[in-house]
């Protein structure tokens, strides 16, 4: 019974990415890192906007 339950979770789940950037702050020029999940098609537009 768990074998079916876990086998259909599986089969819906949709395949995330971490990404992580780092971002100087414009007062005190630290750098801070931003992290974010998102589907992975998304990943390149996300790090391109500033």
């Amino acid at each position: 019974m768990a074998k079916k339950t876990v086998a259909t979770l599986q089969g819906g789940s949709k395949r995330l990415t971490k990404a992580i950037k780092m971002v100087k702050s414009p007062k005190s020029g630290a750098y801070t890192f931003v992290e974010s999940v998102m589907s992975p098609e998304m990943v390149n537009e996300w790090l391109a906007k500033k």
